[in-house]
């Protein structure tokens, strides 16, 4: 699998925004690099496997998920087309994946060695910049969701996520880019335990939904009850 027919994507990563083209593919043709395919659900990443990469994603999507002793499924973090894992752990005194990263679809993955990073911060300035902003990013995503996991109610976790969408969407309904599955797994709880919230939501005359859309049947109430909780 040739790297050119991904240079586009890759040139989507502030750490290679600043490079033309010709010098990416010269870079990469001099230094160590993997491109590999994964199908929709395998396993890229184990928990406790050691991380000697950093991962670029040039086709389809990656989660970071891991698995309670109740068994709920904690989606902590998604990763798109263009975006990194692994800035946060590659050069730690501990750097093991703490949960496993898996394809969320049919995905492809540059995999760049430490060494080879190494030797870009060492002889670009402004790829260290960049790569010290990554690593401060990751962090931070990570702070937020335990934070938000640890802190915070279903309920508030819900209001927080349709707030959020609120703004994006700029409209009341709020359309799901996921299964509720899906949804429950970024909450960190069980399916039932969101549906269960849901339904009670509903009968607080906050919302209604279906399997598609979830709406704000008023925002300054659902503004109130977050207040309240």
């Amino acid at each position: 699998m040739e790297l050119s027919n991904y240079i586009h994507i890759l040139q989507l990563h502030n750490l290679f925004k600043d490079f033309s083209k010709e010098e990416l593919i010269d870079i990469f043709n001099k230094n160590s690099h993997r491109i590999c395919e994964y199908n929709k659900n395998s396993i890229i990443h184990v928990e406790s496997e050691e991380c000697s990469t950093l991962d670029v994603v040039l086709q389809g999507q990656i989660i970071v998920q891991r698995i309670d002793e109740n068994g709920n499924v904690l989606t902590i973090a998604e990763f798109h087309v263009g975006e990194s894992i692994g800035s946060n752990l590659l050069f730690g005194n501990n750097n093991t994946y703490p949960m496993s990263i898996l394809a969320k679809l049919d995905t492809v993955i540059l995999h760049i060695q430490k060494d080879f990073l190494l030797d870009l911060c060492q002889d670009n300035k402004r790829f260290l910049i960049e790569f010290l902003k990554c690593v401060s990013d990751k962090t931070f995503i990570l702070t937020n969701k335990i934070k938000s996991i640890s802190m915070k109610s279903l309920r508030e976790s819900i209001i927080d996520f349709l707030n959020c969408e609120y703004h994006t969407q700029k409209s009341n309904t709020i359309q799901l880019n996921m299964t509720k599955k899906e949804l429950a797994e970024i909450l960190g709880v069980q399916r039932t335990s969101l549906s269960r919230e849901l339904n009670k939501m509903r009968k607080d005359n906050l919302i209604n939904y279906d399997s598609h859309s979830i709406t704000i049947k008023d925002l300054n109430v659902l503004k109130k009850a977050m207040d309240n909780l």
